[in-house]
């Protein structure tokens, strides 16, 4: 039986999180990312609480390329998670391929002071 793109995507998700938790020192950057736009949280899995978060949704008058608005997203949820006292996470990319809109994040992320 052939997988449809998104259940192979879940599928990749969960062999990822078989290894990835956050932790309250460390917790995860998850990354999910649809047609039209892309969603980052910090979450801490012990807690079941998200700490931070930010999304194309919330962004006000960003306008550009998606792997623009990626950058940005990666940017506002550092800032966001810097408010929230966290500044190193672990990586989740959701089952995503580290690479164009999911890699911006990840960098934006990075520029905006998060360490993974």
């Amino acid at each position: 039986m052939k997988l449809s793109k998104e259940q192979a995507r879940q599928r990749r998700h969960r062999r990822v999180r078989a290894r990835v938790a956050g932790t309250p020192a460390r917790p995860r950057l998850a990354v999910y990312r649809s047609n039209r736009g892309i969603y980052a949280q910090v979450i801490d899995d012990d807690a079941g609480r998200t700490l931070a978060s930010a999304s194309t949704q919330t962004l006000d008058g960003t306008t550009g390329s998606k792997s623009d608005l990626a950058t940005a997203v990666g940017r506002e949820v550092a800032r966001r998670a810097l408010e929230a006292g966290v500044a190193r996470v672990v990586f989740d990319r959701g089952g995503y391929l580290y690479h164009g809109r999911v890699k911006a994040l990840a960098d934006g992320a990075r520029a905006g002071g998060l360490e993974f």
